[in-house]
């Protein structure tokens, strides 16, 4: 099985772990609520949890295609919710999602892909029984709370990448590998909009949400999910401003380097024409020519070459051409 963990509580106390065919049975006493741990499951285990807590057909579609977008769905009494975990591993970000089903009386995780386990949050809500008593909507807030804060590591990460890349292209050593990281780097921060920008939607509803599902004194905690959220997505939004700018600058240093490259050759073959021309036209097979016989005519062309390419010399130099 692929169950993790499956505990009810009452009164903000964990009190047993439950199989989960007796789950419909710990759910007919008056108070409580169970949480269950799953990682991915297969179609059939979902279909046992279905049975168990009752949940929408639609809900456990997408929970097992695992291929959705961050979003909140309602159905009847019931909220389903959609996040996007991210993890780096190996200088790369992955993602996983994590499928919540929240119920009067229960808690339902799914896990897939490159997820964090939830046994650290698990512990940390057991170990403040005044707010776990708040019931399924306090679990919702803190589960989206570690989603959210591990989010805060990578874009640190990325910000530190960017710098490194900030510092390669001013110092020179621009080029096309640069703008391959560029690239790359840019289409992390993609996904990772994809990740965070729904997931304002989602607080903001839940913030607002009318249901007893969640207690008014939880909705506060939903106000500081929503807060990172918004600092993360506009991070991003900075991040992408700042890598296209980057991406412009290394085209325009790499040009300007390039045009140092041709005004240098462009001297260069200046400096090699001039006197290739005097010595092309007295070259040349011609009987009658002007000096061709003069006995002064070998030095004088030699000094006038070497004086061409003096003069011109000292105007590329004074031009910042060589």
């Amino acid at each position: 099985m692929s169950i993790v963990n499956c505990v009810s509580y009452a009164g903000g106390h964990r009190l047993h772990e439950v199989e989960l065919e007796d789950v419909s049975e710990v759910l007919k006493e008056p108070e409580g609520f169970v949480w269950i741990g799953l990682y991915e499951p297969s179609e059939e285990e979902l279909r046992q949890v279905q049975e168990e807590f009752g949940l929408h057909d639609l809900a456990i579609e997408d929970a097992h295609r695992a291929h959705q977008r961050p979003k909140i769905e309602e159905y009847g009494d019931s909220l389903f919710i959609v996040l996007r975990t991210a993890q780096s591993a190996e200088g790369e970000v992955v993602f996983g999602e994590t499928h919540l089903f929240v119920g009067p009386r229960y808690v339902v995780s799914v896990r897939h892909g490159a997820s964090l386990s939830y046994a650290d949050v698990r512990s940390r809500c057991e170990a403040s029984p005044e707010y776990l008593c708040q019931g399924p909507g306090f679990v919702l807030y803190a589960i989206m709370d570690f989603v959210v804060d591990h989010y805060f590591p990578i874009i640190d990460g990325l910000e530190e990448e960017l710098e490194k890349l900030e510092e390669e292209i001013f110092t020179g050593h621009g080029g096309k590998e640069i703008a391959q990281r560029i690239y790359q780097l840019k289409s992390q921060m993609l996904f990772l909009k994809r990740a965070v920008s729904p997931l304002i939607e989602v607080c903001n509803r839940l913030v607002r949400f009318d249901r007893k599902l969640i207690e008014p004194e939880t909705r506060l905690y939903f106000r500081d999910v929503y807060d990172h959220v918004v600092r993360i997505n506009e991070s991003v939004d900075n991040m992408r401003e700042l890598l296209t700018a980057a991406l412009e600058t290394n085209l325009a240093l790499v040009s300007v380097r390039q045009n140092e490259v041709m005004k240098r050759l462009g001297a260069v073959a200046a400096l090699v024409a001039v006197p290739t021309l005097i010595a092309g036209i007295y070259g040349m097979n011609f009987e009658v020519m002007p000096e061709l016989h003069w006995a002064f005519g070998y030095p004088t062309a030699m000094l006038t070459m070497v004086g061409a390419c003096v003069y011109l010399y000292y105007r590329f130099r004074k031009a910042g051409w060589l």
